[in-house]
């Protein structure tokens, strides 16, 4: 792990990747639990996590089970933000 917070640190841009998921439970159970990813904020419909400096968003979608085209969003912060 130290490997990869030192490469973390020298990154120059940070990124955010938002992404689906059918359960955020399972989602915070495997980014928040193993790999033990700091919690952002979060809503009913999706969860901020810290990804060694780069924010990576967990989106509830209904769609993300069946494995079909998403065309949904979540509402953050008064905005539609498009799923995936």
């Amino acid at each position: 792990m130290r490997r990869a917070v030192r490469y973390a640190q020298h990154m120059p841009n940070p990124f955010h990747l938002a992404f689906p998921v059918h359960d955020l439970g399972e989602a915070r159970a495997f980014y928040g639990g193993l790999l033990r990813c700091p919690e952002g904020r979060s809503s009913d419909h999706w969860i901020d996590f810290d990804l060694l400096g780069h924010q990576i968003v967990a989106h509830l979608s209904a769609k993300a089970s069946a494995g079909a085209a998403e065309d949904a969003s979540n509402a953050v912060d008064g905005h539609d933000v498009p799923i995936p």
